[in-house]
């Protein structure tokens, strides 16, 4: 259930008008990596959180929520931008803003080539922000589709990265505008996004095991190997030298990678080295993860009736009351761990 307040999350503010900078604002009202993108796929990602997960439920919902506020307070700065060109379409006054940026044919002219990167502006919608990139590109689905794919641990790290770029494309948005009271809301905006990275990360660290995503171990033999697959100078870093960070093996350096295929037969004849791991042990995580969330899925599923909301404890019916707390009970036990 959703309740709208009429009031912004964020006083937006602009001090003028500046159909420039609002057609670039679009790129986070209906862009790849927008407000809107962003409130849907957190959304989506919920529903399959709702039972298993139910306080990353919570959060994803909270967020998704926040979001779409961060639509709101885009559309309201895009909107305040664009002050004058609606009414102007209709009855250009001499003394409204607008009009004082189109003072004189070219100082119009100069404004319609702004605004023609996103012609919706003044031929479609009038003013009205439109649910599109900066580019006059629609919004769409694609954009957010393969963010959730029914792990939560993979969907996680989706959005930690989904926040990375929305922070960029605010952080470069403020390059282009020297509005104070606009500066003021983007920095908001960008902090936001800061906030929820820090947010999912945390999430994804209560899941344990949460590495790697899914359930199918990965091969022993392959997943410590760095082939050299460039000429040239050659870098060492933690990530081909050292231990791999989360398994703890020693890091396998293939410094002629065509020599070494070939000498093992397209990698067919290539042994495990540098780990503990084994095919044995690995076949033995993979039953215990299997379980492990097999278990964790079906435990989440109430029995007879289904029903999206919890349901209210039956004040004539003690015994269901205390399996309604016990459920409950068990949840919050098994989100915690």
């Amino acid at each position: 259930m959703f309740y709208h307040v009429k009031d912004l999350q964020f006083n937006a503010r602009v001090s003028k008008p500046d159909p420039k900078f609002a057609t670039l604002l679009l790129e986070q009202f209906g862009g790849a990596n927008g407000e809107l993108a962003a409130a849907l796929r957190y959304f989506g990602q919920a529903f399959g959180a709702k039972n298993p997960y139910p306080d990353k439920y919570d959060l994803l919902m909270d967020i998704a929520t926040e979001e779409f506020s961060h639509l709101e307070i885009v559309g309201a700065t895009i909107q305040m931008l664009l002050t004058g060109i609606n009414g102007d379409l209709k009855n250009a006054a001499d003394n409204s803003e607008i009009m004082k940026l189109l003072n004189g044919k070219a100082a119009k002219e100069d404004v319609i080539h702004q605004g023609m990167v996103a012609p919706q502006f003044f031929v479609c919608s009038a003013g009205t922000p439109a649910y599109t990139n900066s580019q006059g590109v629609p919004w769409t689905a694609a954009y957010i589709n393969g963010d959730a794919q029914g792990d939560l641990t993979s969907d996680l790290r989706s959005n930690v990265g989904a926040e990375t770029r929305a922070k960029m494309v605010y952080e470069y948005l403020l390059q282009f505008t020297d509005d104070p009271y606009v500066k003021e809301t983007l920095r908001f905006l960008m902090t936001r996004e800061v906030a929820h990275f820090q947010m999912f990360e945390a999430a994804l660290e209560t899941i344990k095991p949460n590495f790697p995503p899914g359930v199918l171990q990965s091969e022993p033999r392959f997943s410590n190997v760095y082939f050299n697959m460039s000429s040239g100078n050659d870098f060492t870093g933690p990530w081909n030298e050292g231990t791999t960070t989360r398994l703890g093996e020693t890091i396998q350096f293939i410094e002629n990678p065509i020599e070494y295929v070939l000498e093992t037969n397209g990698l067919l004849n290539h042994e495990a080295s540098g780990t503990d791991r084994t095919e044995e042990a690995v076949g033995k995580v993979d039953r215990q993860m299997s379980k492990l969330k097999m278990e964790e899925v079906n435990s989440s599923i109430p029995e007879g009736v289904m029903q999206w909301n919890t349901p209210l404890p039956d004040e004539s019916n003690p015994e269901a009351e205390r399996k309604t707390t016990n459920g409950a009970t068990k949840r919050r036990k098994a989100a915690k761990k």
